[in-house]
């Protein structure tokens, strides 16, 4: 039987949570690895906005979104119930205001008067109400990891790269540790091995 075909870019916090959950399903995938700068006309045929990632399933059915990436997968196999542990309003203040500031934050060049600092500090905001959240609880869930932990994780990740002496100052011990363990989890490093870029065989010359 054929496997799904993923397309994925190594360092894409999207990608990033769409591969974890595949990884914990057990789900095969074949695994193409994409420059976005040149992105390959197999991915732009089956997805035409040209963002990864991509899952293209064997009856040609094209999920494009990465948490419908995680729910699809998690739906077939989900072995540490992480689907029981989703937070939809959380994921979208992740995906919306946080990643909003994020971006500005982290690339205040590519935005028009842009203050890195203010939105620093509006994604701090987010990170405070997280920090009273795992003050009590291991993982944005409870006491196991869950949908939401690996949903906000790469971008929260992103956000600490960004500035690592400021983040690790801050005053957010339990989101601290709640990274640390990710980030230092098996899980992680299974998904961040490195591929080589995809090429498609019968183009040798075509990216």
């Amino acid at each position: 039987m054929a496997e799904p075909i993923l397309y994925s870019f190594r360092r894409c916090p999207y990608a990033m949570r769409a591969r974890m959950a595949l990884q914990a399903s057990g789900i095969a995938c074949e695994h193409r690895e994409v420059v976005l700068r040149d992105k390959p006309a197999a991915m732009l045929a089956a997805s035409p906005k040209g963002t990864v990632p991509v899952l293209v399933l064997p009856d040609g059915t094209v999920l494009e979104e990465s948490l419908d990436i995680m729910r699809w997968a998690l739906a077939r196999r989900d072995p540490e119930g992480w689907l029981e542990r989703e937070d939809p309003q959380l994921l979208a203040a992740i995906d919306g205001p946080f990643k909003h500031h994020l971006d500005r934050y982290k690339y205040s060049t590519r935005y028009e008067e842009a203050q890195p600092v203010e939105h620093r500090v509006a994604c701090l905001a987010l990170l405070e109400t997280l920090e009273q959240r795992l003050a009590v609880m291991p993982y944005l869930g409870g006491a196991a990891r869950g949908f939401s932990d690996i949903a906000s994780f790469p971008f929260i990740r992103q956000f600490a790269n960004h500035d690592r002496d400021w983040f690790d100052a801050q005053p957010l011990p339990h989101v601290q540790a709640w990274l640390h363990g990710l980030v230092n989890s098996d899980l992680f490093a299974a998904i961040m091995r490195k591929y080589p870029r995809w090429i498609p065989a019968a183009d040798p010359g075509n990216g």
